[in-house]
């Protein structure tokens, strides 16, 4: 696991922040970019799998994260829906460990015949910075076929916290440096980067308190031990229903439904936006033929009303996204997170 280095507690003077955010809504434009084909126009691209992928044998698709999670949530759903759609057998095989890199190892080194895939999440892009040594590229070692859902997280507090939205935490963090603190429930994760993205965007100083797992962070922010944390919405939502936590903002470009009055934190802070995402790869190589087939597949599972139906329910949006702007998203995520990583001082062990 990544450790916590007390100089990811301050933005490093080698890191203008006026510069970073400009860099950073440049790059999240882009991602957007890539990011913003509906699958309706995706429909539009007509193809057929003309046969079996390599040779009607058993397609896996690899979880670098425990079963239950949402990683292998998705990627179970996904499964299901392409076997139908290719007329041979997709399952899943959890593989968790090192921030996904022992999954993503496997598929990049297995053959490029579609039977070997890997259902990654935001660690992807992430680790190419926060891991000085891969044995893999993360982009150059993998043909992207889906970006498959985006999830939003939301920045929540504990009630007796003395600020309700984005522009009073900031004004609330600056006017008492260092008293404030982040629960991270996984070092080196979309949401500890996220927390530390905020906090190099506003040029705060909120303290971050490390813990092993989500669910003993989000105890203490509950609690009143801790004041802050970035959350999946699905894992707070019941507490915010409760009044046990308050919303202060939410990460998507747009406001959530899950979350009336929240405004999204780019309303305030111009360029942030920090989404957590999961994409089907494929290891280099894989022809276009086969990577087209995966993707048609994986699409037309994903506009099966039933899916997004469920997907939607449990706070993620379908995507669908074409391979060729996948590829673009991934290149984009990778340098969008590069200068955060290095802003938190997490490395791992």
């Amino acid at each position: 696991m990544p450790e916590f280095r007390p100089s990811s507690l301050t933005r490093p003077p080698s890191i203008p922040r006026r510069a970073t955010m400009r860099r950073l809504a440049t790059l999240g434009t882009l991602a957007a970019c890539a990011l913003a084909l509906p699958l309706s126009a995706a429909a539009q691209a007509q193809g057929q799998p003309q046969a079996q992928l390599a040779g009607g044998k058993p397609i896996r698709i690899l979880v670098g994260a425990p079963a239950g999670g949402t990683t292998d949530t998705l990627a179970r759903t996904i499964a299901q829906e392409m076997s139908q759609e290719l007329g041979q057998p997709v399952v899943v095989e959890n593989r968790p460990g090192a921030g996904g890199n022992i999954a993503a190892d496997l598929v990049a080194k297995s053959a490029p015949d579609g039977s070997t895939l890997l259902m990654s999440f935001t660690s992807h892009t992430i680790n190419a910075t926060l891991y000085k040594k891969l044995p893999f590229d993360p982009v150059q070692d993998f043909t992207p076929i889906t970006l498959v859902a985006t999830v939003p997280s939301v920045l929540v507090a504990t009630p007796r916290l003395a600020a309700s939205n984005v522009p009073e935490l900031i004004r609330l963090a600056r006017s008492e440096p260092g008293k404030l603190n982040f629960a991270i429930g996984s070092v080196g994760s979309s949401l500890h980067m996220a927390g530390d993205m905020f906090k190099m965007m506003t040029g705060t100083y909120i303290v971050n308190i490390p813990y092993k797992g989500t669910s003993p962070a989000l105890t203490d922010v509950l609690a009143g031990q801790c004041d802050l944390m970035f959350a999946s919405t699905i894992n707070v939502l019941p507490h915010v229903r409760a009044g046990k936590l308050k919303v202060l903002g939410v990460t998507s470009p747009a406001p959530l439904p899950q979350f009336p009055g929240a405004a999204p934190i780019g309303n305030t802070v111009k360029g942030f936006e920090s989404s957590a995402w999961f994409g089907l790869f494929g290891p280099a190589g894989m022809p276009h033929e086969t990577t087209q087939a995966l993707y048609q597949a994986a699409r037309k599972g994903l506009e099966t009303p039933a899916v997004r139906k469920r997907l939607e329910n449990d706070g993620a949006q379908p995507m669908g996204t074409p391979p060729e702007a996948f590829a673009a998203f991934v290149k984009q995520d990778v340098k969008r997170w590069a200068g955060v990583v290095k802003y938190s001082g997490a490395s791992p062990e």
